[in-house]
């Protein structure tokens, strides 16, 4: 379903009313609203709350891993137990928590930045969330049908076999990932095809904020990492469920092609986790610096040559694999030269700050948090450049550190700035900043009392995956600290959905009090529409003339040439009445089909014939979905055939689904 625009004119001249209420929360609040919704505002919102959710699931795991290496010779967890949990603790984080989250923002926040009034396929968007969503219950439903998978998140080869993991854990593990990387998939041809088509008039791609910038090269390394990670997916699942031998090594197979596939996924994927979040953090830090983003063209051109240079680092992975020195020698240069944009990136958001009339609130501090702890995960990563160093290093708790670090520090602390800044965007109100103070600092405490003990573990030698350790080895002190901090960071981390709780109730208590549009003097054009957003989005097509086009709306320069305001936010801002605003029907048909194929992935584990449902239901969803008319049928009715050439007609414009 693509969306174009056309005038909604009758030949009589009548006004047609608009088929449903305008703002995104005014709708029935009801299960069905959530259940068929194709707007990609509540897609966004159901991204983000599906991901808190698999976030308390693998925050579970982690908890239990440094219950079990708090002190030596712990019985807490079994080796059985551990190898579980460590290896879904990864899985689902980096899967279901970090991955969905920086969706959450991109479905949210791209369609609003450019101008546009939804995605460029309603339905596809509502699909891939849900199935996303059912694969990753699929993947956590191992935990009661016999079993987690046992092989580490990257799930090397031969160790996924049979012979050394017979249960059905890493077949849950495969079939789940599979069936959430479709998510994934359409999701970044429908947001690629959103930015590249739908863009409002005057807004070429050097004028696009720099979050979309981020998200679309996001999209681009996910629309070619994924199928990587989905041949291997479908090699290992020959092997395990028809008897194959792609990485059977007793026939003749090589175990290294495992390796091989994943990184070349897996390398990408580390940056299509952050860049979202640098997006955040290079929309946050000029808002509250009071400037304009330092070096636009270099913060958007270093996205890029990240996501260019991501595909020639894997490598660096597999120092200890036996690839040989001349490969070892190329990905080291590689992985020296990937530091370059990034380190691009760092200069320009401390360029911006240096000099502004700086605001600390929680938004901008965590996008600090991110701008610091980053960056130390980033030194630790360069040194996996020099061959002899990553040699000692591998396998060891010094790239626990050093991952963690990038992922944890760099893109959940951003992700946590976007929550805060954009919250009153998506539902009316700010949260509180006296608790996001605390939500800040607990999580810094207890995330550098966490990881930053790991760096010292590693270079003393401490193995990753590792279920216990005896006292003689003198592990135990930066252990104990480390276990300390990560109950430190959980509180600290659940702060945040307890600050969202306490100010809901706060403010409905206040009489819903209006936050207004533009309540940070926002830059960018989603400061220009009601808060909550509108489900139309813009009344009419914006028209953007400069980057920061808003910001340019309300500060202009005087006869000194100094930027004077001249307007307010809310002076300018579009009412959010939308009249005449015609958009996509819900539909249920995302979510049936989505829910196929788990049905199929457990017959594929179990019995084929369990499959049978599973694509009984999957052809008869197709078939209806094919069948479904596209818009209301009550607006349809309104201006029945009228087909008159678009030049002729004339009135508000009115999105068509065709």
């Amino acid at each position: 379903m693509a969306i174009t625009e056309r005038p909604l004119a009758l030949p009589s001249g009548d006004v047609v009313e608009p088929s449903r209420p305008m703002g995104i929360l005014a709708r029935p609040r009801n299960a069905a609203n959530w259940l068929t919704t194709v707007d990609h505002k509540k897609i966004g919102i159901m991204y983000g709350a599906a991901s808190l959710f698999f976030l308390l699931i693998g925050g579970l795991a982690a908890l239990l891993i440094r219950i079990q290496l708090a002190v030596p010779n712990n019985s807490f967890l079994s080796a059985d137990a551990y190898n579980q949990v460590f290896t879904m603790h990864g899985t689902v984080m980096v899967f279901l928590v970090v991955m969905p989250m920086g969706a959450a923002f991109a479905n949210f926040l791209m369609p609003l930045q450019v101008g546009a009034r939804d995605v460029a396929f309603p339905r596809i968007n509502a699909f891939s969330f849900w199935v996303f969503f059912f694969g990753g219950l699929m993947l956590n439903t191992s935990w009661f049908l016999g079993g987690g998978a046992d092989g580490g998140w990257f799930n090397y080869a031969p160790n996924n076999g049979i012979a050394f993991s017979p249960s059905n854990g890493i077949d849950y593990w495969n079939m789940g990932l599979l069936i959430a990387g479709i998510g994934s998939l359409t999701g970044a041809v429908n947001l690629i095809t959103t930015v590249l088509n739908m863009r409002a008039p005057g807004m070429t791609l050097m004028k696009m904020p720099v979050f979309v910038w981020m998200t679309l090269v996001t999209q681009f390394l996910l629309l070619f990492a994924i199928p990587v990670l989905t041949v291997a997916q479908i090699l290992l699942a020959s092997d395990r469920i028809f008897g194959g031998n792609f990485f059977n090594t007793q026939q003749g197979a090589d175990p290294l092609l495992w390796q091989h596939l994943f990184w070349v996924f897996g390398h990408p994927e580390v940056y299509l986790m952050i860049l979202p979040a640098f997006g955040i953090v290079s929309e946050v830090i000029p808002t509250f610096a009071r400037k304009p983003i330092f070096g636009y063209p270099f913060m958007v051109f270093s996205g890029i040559a990240i996501g260019f240079m991501g595909w020639g680092v894997w490598a660096h992975h597999m120092f200890v694999s036996g690839i040989g020195p001349l490969s070892v020698t190329a990905f080291s240069v590689a992985t020296m030269f990937i530091a370059v944009p990034t380190g691009v990136k760092i200069l320009n958001w401390l360029a911006t700050m240096w000099g502004g009339k700086l605001t600390l609130n929680t938004a901008m501090l965590f996008s600090i948090g991110l701008v610091t702890q980053f960056t130390v995960g980033g030194l630790s990563g360069v040194s996996h450049a020099i061959a002899p160093s990553d040699t000692q290093q591998t396998d060891t708790y010094y790239i626990v550190a050093h991952f963690h670090y990038v992922l944890f520090g760099g893109a959940l602390f951003g992700f946590m700035a976007g929550f805060y800044f954009w919250w009153p965007k998506a539902f009316g109100y700010k949260m509180s900043e006296k608790i996001g103070l605390w939500n800040f600092w607990l999580m810094v405490l207890g995330f550098n009392l966490t990881f930053g003990p790991m760096h010292i573990l590693g270079l003393q030698g401490m193995p990753r995956r590792m279920q216990t350790y005896d006292p003689a080895m003198g592990f135990n002190f930066w252990n104990m600290v480390s276990s300390i901090g990560s109950f430190i960071l959980a509180v600290g981390t659940l702060v945040v959905l307890y600050n969202a709780i306490v100010s809901s109730i706060k403010w409905k208590k206040a009489g819903r009090p209006d936050v207004g549009p533009d309540p940070w003097d926002g830059r960018t054009i989603e400061w220009s529409i009601q808060s909550p957003a509108p489900e139309h989005n813009f009344d009419v097509d914006p028209a953007v003339e400069s980057l920061d086009d808003f910001w340019h709306r309300k500060y202009q320069p005087d006869e000194d040439g100094k930027l004077r305001r001249v307007h307010t936010g809310e002076e300018i801002a579009q009412p959010g009445n939308g009249e005449g605003v015609h958009l996509p029907a819900p539909s249920y048909w995302p979510i049936v089909l989505a829910g196929s194929l788990p049905l199929i992935g457990y017959g594929l584990i179990y019995n084929l014939w369990l499959a049978v449902p599973g694509g009984i239901i999957m052809m008869m969803s197709l078939y209806g979905w094919a069948l479904e008319p596209a818009d209301d049928l009550d607006v349809d009715d309104h201006h029945g055939d009228h087909d008159q050439d678009p030049d002729t007609d004339h009135g508000e414009p009115v999105l068509e689904t065709v």
